[in-house]
């Protein structure tokens, strides 16, 4: 006989030898065993005050360990409050297992307490949903779960965990094992096909690479600087690719995607999708007789929104290393005229939005307020953007070096990421820098969690860029209804949010002239605890944008 272990050990036993180390939660008694499960096995558990923020540690968690992140809740409200951050995690393709407590099945149907349909609720935006009905089958259900989460294109999945199967103890030679179910090598790409892409890259006189977060899941970076120094190729990227390729690099271009995409005549697509951030992949975005070549390891992604000339069902880096493979087709020595002139468009740009960033005006101008965190903020620094345009603003001067060192909600547009994901990115590198770029209402969705960054010892530092409303709606409402009797879209600039910062336990400061942000974000930074710089920036500026269905 073995020793006798509950179903929360069982469940802190299969993370330990998935190498997660942390769980994040908001308590409950329905969950109540797996945390005396952590426990035992020396796993950090996170608690936070809301279930969603959970959910979106969770995801952050996976984007940068590339591991599942591990998120527990309650039974009822606890699981439909994290189904915002499932959702998320699903429209990033972000491994993360959500567990989620349940009423014990010997009340099943009886109307129990916080009983609900989670399974039926979860469905739609998992990739896989379970119920473990047996104790000495939880690690087996866990097996299937991370399995799912890990297979490309990663997302979340779902456990539901009756109360009565996590804390029934069980002798440990009864438990049904895991792992080992999953698959040893990623798909590869058909070499006449790849033969195939490799003349269309030597004849093209307009190529543009898009590069998506499939190439930051496949950790391709090194493939993808290849193939952009021997062919000689613009790049522009999206997503959690942000980072793939150093702001630095030569071949990185940003402000001219646009003009790029209506030339190309060939555009090769690593693990993107043709949505609302790249014009659904149509006209007028693109020429009429563009050739298209989507890369992705899910079939069922290709050819979404246009059709593509190869279609190639493979990870980025598999893909990329098999068609560097056949390099003596397309390497060129020196830029193409096409690249030439990218690359002068793209340093007029530039040109001219440093040159709007200048303005020493107060309240502080948005892009100067961007150019001010941007060179503030440490090359070493995880930066998460969690806001409308205030984020726009600033993600396109903020230096990012490395893979993964910028967060953002991704094409869900979820608000309230930026704490949560602060402190996962702080848990995960502790020796880094943690740095949140704030609207006044995206701080607004998950401020509490200040609170437990403080009581957790996770510090960061938010700088909120705050107009006192709701900016990137305003500004479609206005064009859309006009200015008079606006509801719903202003928000009170004068709100104390670095006061209530403060009052947490953290660090919080004003500031209301562009000189005075570097200042306060370095005494911010070496106050040691979560702190908050609120700058106060113009109300009345107003970026050009799509309209709010992304069109």
């Amino acid at each position: 006989m073995g020793e006798q272990y509950h179903g929360g050990r069982l469940i802190a036993d299969h993370l330990a030898d998935e190498g997660v180390d942390a769980l994040f939660t908001l308590t409950g008694g329905h969950i109540s065993a797996i945390y005396d499960g952590c426990k035992d096995r020396g796993i950090r558990v996170v608690d936070v005050r809301h279930e969603q923020a959970a959910a979106h540690a969770a995801d952050a968690y996976a984007r940068l360990t590339f591991r599942p992140g591990v998120a527990a809740v309650t039974a009822g409200p606890g699981v439909t409050d994290a189904i915002t951050g499932v959702t998320n995690a699903y429209y990033a393709n972000s491994p993360m297992v959500l567990l989620g407590g349940r009423n014990p099945l010997s009340l099943e149907g009886m109307g129990a307490l916080q009983d609900a349909p989670q399974i039926e609720l979860l469905r739609p935006v998992t990739k896989r949903v379970s119920t473990a009905l047996e104790t000495r089958r939880i690690r087996e259900v866990l097996g299937w779960s991370f399995r799912d989460a890990l297979s490309p294109r990663m997302g979340p999945t779902y456990v539901d965990l009756p109360m009565d199967v996590l804390m029934t103890p069980i002798d440990s030679d009864q438990v049904v094992p895991s792992l080992g179910q999953r698959a040893t090598a990623p798909a590869g790409a058909d070499p006449d096909t790849v033969a195939e892409v490799a003349r269309l890259l030597a004849a093209a006189e307009r190529p543009v690479v898009l590069s998506g977060s499939g190439t930051y899941w496949a950790r391709a970076w090194r493939e993808l600087d290849e193939l952009a120094v021997t062919a000689q190729l613009p790049v522009y990227v999206n997503g959690m690719s942000r980072g793939v390729l150093p702001s630095s690099h030569p071949h990185l271009l940003g402000l001219t995607r646009k003009h790029a995409l209506r030339q190309a005549d060939l555009v090769i697509a690593l693990g993107v999708d043709f949505d609302f951030r790249l014009g659904f992949g149509r006209p007028p975005a693109y020429r009429d007789d563009v050739t298209v070549v989507q890369v992705d390891p899910q079939a069922d992604r290709i050819g979404h929104n246009r059709p593509v000339a190869h279609g190639v069902v493979s990870d980025v880096a598999s893909f990329l290393r098999s068609l560097l493979d056949d390099d003596g087709r397309f390497a060129r020595s020196e830029p193409t005229p096409w690249l030439s002139e990218l690359r002068e468009e793209e340093a007029r740009r530039v040109a001219d939005r440093d040159q709007a960033a200048t303005t020493d005006a107060s309240p502080v101008h948005p892009l100067r307020f961007a150019r001010e965190v941007a060179q503030w903020v440490d090359p070493e620094a995880i930066v998460i953007g969690d806001g409308g345009d205030i984020v726009a603003h600033t993600a396109g001067q903020v230096r990012v070096d490395r893979p993964g060192h910028w967060m953002d909600p991704g094409p869900f547009g979820c608000l309230g990421v930026g704490a949560p994901f602060a402190l996962a990115a702080r848990h995960v590198h502790p020796d880094r820098p943690v740095v949140v770029v704030f609207g006044d209402g995206s701080f607004g969705f998950n401020a509490m969690e200040y609170e437990s960054a403080v009581r957790q010892d996770l510090p960061f530092v938010g700088v909120v860029g705050n107009d006192g409303a709701w900016g990137e709606m305003k500004a479609f409402h206005e064009r859309v209804y006009g200015s008079e009797g606006m509801v719903a879209q202003d928000l009170a600039q004068d709100t104390s949010y670095e006061g209530m910062v403060t009052a947490l336990g953290g660090y919080g400061e004003r500031v209301e002239r562009p000189e005075e942000i570097r200042p306060a974000l370095d005494r911010a930074a070496a106050s040691g605890v979560p702190a908050l710089v609120n700058v106060l920036i113009d109300r009345s500026f107003r970026r050009e944008s799509a309209a709010a269905y992304g069109a």
